[in-house]
């Protein structure tokens, strides 16, 4: 782990930086830690993954058969976290897309989803278990052939990093802002100026390292600005919806 001492504007900041084995940066900046996504780094994809196993070989003197189904796979958690919800049971057949268990990390509710139709053949993890990066969540398998792996694309440029002073506009006096808590891009807006919400209440989505994030407002309150569009890139610290 890397520390660094810092002032921007007569305030003093200081960073803890420790790399992570898929390319994330755990960065603490005063007390809170975010994930910084370093595409160049980043040997996998962080999103869950269904594993495929080699189809078995066909035996000697015996025809392959015309079509055979999809192997059976895995899904793992993209990284450390607490299961919060399990929405699929053994021998649940569900779509694409379709979220197959919730889990809280980085203050932050994630969905994993399925990636292909199929069936969950063998959930492994409950409620309430604590799961480490590359712990298998469920048993899988896909309807039909898996896909042929695609060719690797080039690594996108990391975008430079905002300076933390300025991640944040500054919210009006008296007023709060829900800011984001690593970069990312918005998938849904779910407040409008003049709503009352409460404590916990998803504000936005956006989704960030591959996962849907909900991202909640910590407190009670009228919502009286907006900051964000559907589609807009946001990075660590940005306001998202300001609340007095």
């Amino acid at each position: 782990m890397k520390e660094f001492k810092f002032k921007i504007d007569g305030k003093d900041y200081q960073a803890q930086v420790a790399e992570q084995d898929n390319g994330v940066l755990a960065v603490t900046l005063n007390g809170n830690t975010y994930a910084v996504e370093v595409p160049a780094m980043a040997q996998h994809a962080a999103k869950p993954v269904v594993h495929h196993a080699a189809a078995p070989a066909a035996t000697a003197g015996h025809a392959a058969p015309a079509a055979a189904p999809a192997a059976a796979g895995s899904v793992t958690a993209p990284l450390p976290g607490t299961i919060k919800k399990v929405l699929v049971a053994d021998g649940q057949k569900v779509k694409a897309g379709e979220t197959l268990i919730t889990m809280e990390a980085m203050k932050m509710e994630n969905s994993i989803t399925a990636e292909a139709d199929g069936t969950v053949l063998k959930v492994r993890t409950s409620v309430g278990a604590s799961v480490n990066q590359g712990d298998v969540l469920l048993d899988f398998q896909a309807d039909g052939k898996p896909a042929a792996a695609p060719a690797p694309a080039a690594a996108p440029k990391a975008a430079p990093a905002a300076a933390p002073a300025a991640a944040a506009a500054p919210a009006a006096p008296g007023a709060k802002n829900v800011e984001a808590p690593l970069p990312g891009t918005i998938k849904q807006v779910l407040v409008s100026v003049g709503q009352e919400i409460g404590a916990g209440d998803t504000v936005v989505v956006m989704e960030a390292m591959k996962m849907e994030n909900n991202i909640t407002a910590e407190f009670a309150g009228k919502v009286t600005a907006v900051k964000v569009n559907v589609g807009d890139q946001v990075q660590s610290g940005q306001a998202l919806v300001e609340m007095a």
